[in-house]
């Protein structure tokens, strides 16, 4: 039987161009989580940045909020079958922004040189941005399937991974290891819920072993990165040096117990013991404020809006649609374990920031793009 999705193989039906009206309502409790997520982002924000009496920060923020849930907003009103048109646009400019970073244009920070400086005090993680267009890029080969065929075969895998590895390939040259595993968590589940065979899995695993033995054996693993994976199995050993952020982390969250010190009261957070308070490790400001039953209630309202993701995907009449919103899902997942694990000491510090809760522009636009891409699977869906 013929996908739903091979209807549209060629140019897209220009009526299908505009706005769709006739779409169905928007998923309301996903769109209030992603509220509630982004508003919640902003208060921490303010508590970790307000000993500075300087308010950029947060404006900076409240502004990056603003421009993300008018781009959900928009994406969320667009036919999924228009977006898919568009997805060869939107993936060659992800590279050529990666590869800019690498030019003059990019600026290191932190050991990565994963910036572009658009104006003074502006700048833009292209990375970020790169994983609403690999979300998109990947399901097409995984989502459309051809006559006869009830699951992607060997072609479609093979494109598919040869789509992401020119985004992770430039991302290694910054390099920037957690975007990175990022990257490869969302072909993990983007493979996963497309149906494709388990072997791929297995070769997909050992291909990042292959990878990730090469890139020791070439230097391409710095120093730094070394250290922090070290630091994970005893952050004690280095408290002045590489386990630092490691146990102040711990200190500021342990320090909260159950109910926490009071929004704006943190005394870890008011002396800046934290490195990064703001953005990495944000998530330390919630345990120390808001204490565990706070820390709590965000991972859970991340979860309700995976559980929300996850039904769109189930629910989806198309199997790009499914593999779409597979991949956000993942992402999303991922990146929060990675952000919590690390300031609790179950991961490594590897640098990726709380969806919709640290600050930063572009992590805070690209997740809530991504929520949009979740609620045009749904709309689509509802309204085929």
């Amino acid at each position: 039987m013929r996908a739903p999705w091979a209807r549209t193989p060629g140019a897209p039906d220009r009526r299908r161009l505009a706005w769709a009206p006739a779409l169905a309502a928007p998923d309301r409790v996903l769109t209030l989580l992603a509220l509630a997520l982004s508003a919640m982002g902003l208060l921490l924000v303010w508590s970790a940045t307000r000993m500075e009496g300087d308010h950029t920060l947060l404006v900076r923020q409240a502004v990056a909020v603003g421009l993300g849930l008018a781009l959900m907003w928009l994406v969320s009103r667009v036919d999924l079958r228009v977006l898919r048109a568009y997805v060869p646009v939107a993936y060659v400019l992800a590279l050529v922004s990666l590869a800019a970073v690498l030019t003059p244009l990019g600026v290191r920070v932190n050991g990565a040189h994963s910036w572009i400086t658009l104006a003074p005090g502006l700048r833009l993680q292209p990375s970020e941005l790169a994983k609403v267009a690999l979300a998109l890029a990947f399901a097409v080969p995984l989502g459309e399937l051809r006559d006869g065929q009830r699951r992607p075969g060997f072609g479609g895998v093979m494109l598919a991974l040869a789509l992401a590895a020119a985004p992770i390939g430039l991302i290694a040259l910054q390099p920037d290891l957690g975007t990175m595993l990022v990257f490869a968590a969302m072909v993990t589940g983007a493979l996963l819920v497309s149906g494709a065979p388990k072997r791929w899995l297995l070769v997909l695993a050992l291909g990042a072993a292959g990878a990730g033995a090469a890139a020791w054996r070439l230097g391409l693993v710095r120093p730094y990165q070394i250290e922090r994976l070290l630091v994970l199995a005893d952050p004690g050993a280095d408290p002045g040096g590489a386990g630092y952020n490691a146990v102040q982390a711990r200190i500021a969250i342990g320090s909260g117990g159950f109910y926490g010190k009071g929004l704006f009261n943190g005394e870890q957070t008011a002396g800046h013991f934290v490195p990064e308070q703001h953005t990495d490790f944000v998530f330390t400001v919630a345990g120390e404020e808001l204490g565990f039953a706070g820390a709590a209630l965000i991972v859970l309202a991340v979860g309700a809006l995976l559980w929300r993701g996850l039904a769109i995907a189930r629910r989806s009449d198309s199997l790009y649609g499914t593999v779409l919103a597979g991949g956000v899902v993942s992402w999303i997942a991922f990146q929060t374990f990675v952000n919590v694990g690390m300031t609790v000491g179950l991961m490594p510090v590897v640098g990726v920031p709380l969806p919709f809760v640290s600050y930063g522009g572009s992590a805070t636009v690209a997740g809530l793009l991504a929520v949009g891409l979740l609620q045009a699977v749904h709309r689509t869906r509802a309204a085929a």
